[in-house]
């Protein structure tokens, strides 16, 4: 056996030593959520696929729900691949196929895990009463419902000083934005306002219209006039109403900035 060898057997033996615990010996039991880091800690490796045993081998799939390599070999000191067998080659993990050379009860115990692209819960811990979730997280059942369906998202941290230092560049930002709605809205006002004035210059007989423009000459003048001037006013409303609602929509995202926190929730 290589120096290699052995020090890779020498590796696992002192990580199953100390992983054995004796479950049966204990002074108290803590029920919590573990941390992503935690869950990575223990588990032996990533599942990737959601296949378990592959129907023509009857072996367990590679990175799948029952993959050797991260849960350990289904025989006996055995490897997937077959290059080693037999107790000799206790705590050797295979080149080939990555599977430790161990006892198959260790697959009772050994975790792996799975990335996820978003947070997902059991609907018993967050939707029973009292609400299991809720409880640990110190969040409403509601807003953790929102977070769970993709309603709103939860700060989780927020870096103080680093808001603090960047505040004034950001509120000198938002007046610059704010200015230059302000003069955005008012060139489109103006741009209405002056084709007002131009079509009432023409319904009154003022100026000639331009090519392919049409005019009903049975409308009276004044008539023709109050609806320009009504359908005028009512864009101008339109535009106001429009930015307003762009302005407001400004000054919260940077007051909602400024109050963040964590456990807040953003729509």
């Amino acid at each position: 056996m290589s120096s290699a060898t052995k020090n890779l057997s020498s590796k696992w033996t002192r990580r199953n030593k100390l992983l054995d615990v004796d479950v049966n010996n204990f002074d108290r039991l803590r029920i919590g959520l573990a941390s992503s880091e935690q869950i990575r800690q223990w588990s032996r490796g990533e599942v990737k696929k959601p296949e378990t045993i592959n129907y023509r081998t009857l072996k367990p799939e590679k990175d799948g729900l029952f993959c050797e390599k991260i849960f350990g070999p289904t025989k006996d000191w055995e490897c997937y691949c077959g290059k080693y067998k037999r107790v000799r080659f206790k705590g050797i993990v295979c080149e080939r196929c990555g599977v430790e050379v161990t006892r198959a009860k260790v697959r009772r115990d050994r975790m792996g895990h799975i990335e996820l692209a978003a947070s997902v819960s059991h609907i018993w811990y967050f939707k029973g009463v009292p609400s299991r979730l809720g409880y640990l997280l110190d969040i409403a059942p509601k807003d953790l419902e929102k977070v769970l369906y993709f309603a709103s998202s939860i700060i989780t941290s927020v870096n103080d000083e680093d808001r603090e230092a960047d505040l004034a560049t950001l509120k000198d930002e938002l007046t610059a934005d704010l200015d230059g709605l302000d003069a955005e809205k008012a060139e489109e006002i103006a741009e209405i306002a002056e084709e007002r004035d131009r079509l009432v210059a023409i319904a009154r007989g003022e100026l000639e219209p331009d090519e392919g423009e049409e005019f009903l000459d049975e409308v009276p003048a004044e008539d023709r006039v109050k609806k320009l001037e009504k359908e005028a006013e009512r864009d101008i409303k339109d535009i106001e109403e429009e930015y307003a609602d762009r302005r407001a929509l400004y000054q919260e995202a940077f007051d909602t900035f400024v109050k963040l926190s964590p456990k807040s929730l953003i729509n």
